[in-house]
């Protein structure tokens, strides 16, 4: 009997400690979730399955809308890559910080030092901070992400065309070429089409491998994907899989990338204590034909303040906090992460005025709740082109090169038209998201109406549509130092 006894103490005392472990893996830091955001280059709002994308599958991002939240009308801070991250990192307008279009190999310019970052803003809650992708937000030193708040940093300081070869292969000698950074220097030069193939399988297992180092402590894994951005490239295990051709393909590796980053949260029993985004930049560069994606049905695409610019999908996932199977149809703006991560985090907002607002109590499934009810359009320098309030979008007067010609194929990009909007429009975006109707001659007094967020905004802003280079609210660009 003595044996036995003993046999079964142990016994109990093992399943006891086993599940112990178990549960405390489970409820790790249950007081600070884990934030996670994958943040992809160039895809438009109709391209992953559940925005209706065909041709190719997505299946683990549609499985993160299906156990998480979908919203129907969010949008990028801004059309294009630097601006579009600057409002990301900062929750404020990209041109509120001085950061407008997309940065240069050449430029002296980046982020300011004076502006927190997501990442600077958790690190004073206990985070561990990474990024893997695309940084833009400046390549010199200063500017990194180590600088700015990030204990972890690999990937492309910029896009992956600015370096020294055209579609054609021909030689640009004016840029470098294209350098891969770990922390703060560059660990190898990518000098052919191919050498981007791996870029979405390496950014993927760096952040599983941060996942797995990091399990026990509260974190923030951010997540750019130089992919879909032309020059495209893709894995062999991926290469050729689609019926959507070569774009097709880095669609299903970026989906492959979801599916093994929450495949390690599940792993280490975290899954139920992390937050994870999946959004994007801007909308399509849809004059690189079958090289670029879908705006699903919007109107016009990336660099432009059309919908098919700035409208993008959003998917946010919490398990037994965001109510699985949801469609948010509110307001919504990649501003809005900040606020929502510090509000869920117990951390302080930056000390600076930011534009962003807490939308985590619509995460939470109150669609009572209207945390935003209007977003601003800026692009350019200092554009501010259009303003939407509640259901309508009054686009101001101004020029943009479209999208309405013949498009390129095979990463060579088409032509685009220079056109203008003479005088404002208003489009109703319950009926019309495509903005064909304009129907300001049947609505004058909605117009009205959002004339004064339009003054409002020139006086803090700036807007160079009517001659105004800034407002009372601008602040400086970073510039390198010694310059």
């Amino acid at each position: 009997m003595k044996p036995t006894y003993h046999f079964v103490v142990v016994l109990i005392t093992f399943i006891v400690v086993s599940c112990s472990f178990q549960q405390e893996q489970k409820t790790q830091n249950s007081g600070s979730p884990n934030f996670v955001v994958v943040f992809i280059d160039d895809m438009g709002y109709g391209d992953a399955g559940c925005y209706g994308a065909t041709g190719y599958v997505t299946p683990n991002i549609d499985k993160l809308a299906a156990e998480g939240m979908r919203f129907t009308n969010f949008y990028s801070a801004q059309p294009v890559c630097s601006a579009s991250r600057a409002g990301l990192m900062t929750g404020c307008y990209p041109n509120r910080i001085g950061i407008s279009g997309a940065l240069f190999p050449h430029d002296t310019i980046g982020i300011n030092s004076n502006e927190t970052t997501i990442a600077e803003m958790l690190k004073t809650r206990g985070y561990t901070t990474a990024v893997f992708g695309k940084w833009h937000l400046g390549h010199h030193k200063q500017f990194l992400p180590l600088q700015n708040g990030f204990d972890e940093y690999t990937g492309l300081p910029y896009s992956n065309d600015m370096w020294r070869f055209k579609p054609d292969s021909s030689r640009r000698e004016n840029y470098p070429d294209l350098p891969l950074i770990e922390g703060n220097e560059a660990i190898e030069y990518i000098t052919t089409f191919e050498g981007q193939d791996k870029l979405t399988t390496l950014y993927t297992e760096k952040a599983v491998d941060f996942i797995n180092r990091n399990a026990k402590n509260p974190f923030f894994l951010y997540i750019p994907h130089s992919m879909g951005h032309v020059p495209l490239g893709v894995s062999d295990k991926f290469r050729g899989n689609s019926l959507q051709g070569l774009y097709g393909d880095v669609m299903e590796e970026v989906d492959w990338s979801v599916g093994e980053i929450e495949k390690a949260l599940e792993a280490n029993g975290i899954a139920e204590n992390t937050v994870i985004i999946f959004t994007t930049d801007n909308g399509p560069w849809l004059n690189f034909g079958n090289h670029g994606g879908s705006a699903g049905g919007l109107r016009e695409g990336k660099t432009t303040s059309w919908e098919g610019g700035q409208r993008v999908p959003f998917i946010v996932k919490w398990p037994g906090h965001i109510p699985a199977g949801t469609i948010c149809n509110q307001l919504g703006c990649a501003i809005d992460i900040l606020p929502s991560f510090a509000k869920l985090s117990g951390a302080k907002l930056p000390d600076l005025k930011i534009d962003g607002v807490d939308i985590s109590e619509l995460w939470m499934g109150n669609f009572n709740a209207t945390p935003r009810d209007n977003i601003l359009f800026y692009y350019g320098k200092n554009n501010l082109n259009a303003v939407r309030k509640g259901n309508w979008k009054l686009v101001l007067p101004h020029t943009w090169q479209s999208y309405d010609a013949k498009p390129g194929m095979d990463g060579h990009g088409g032509p685009r038209i220079r056109k203008t909007v003479e005088k404002p429009e208003l489009y109703n975006m319950m009926r019309d998201p495509g903005e064909q109707f304009n129907v300001i001659e049947y609505f004058p007094g909605i117009a009205e109406e959002i004339m004064p967020l339009v003054e409002e905004a020139r006086k803090e802003l700036g807007d160079l549509n009517v001659g105004l280079e800034s407002g009372s609210g601008s602040r400086e660009i970073g510039k390198l130092q010694g310059n």
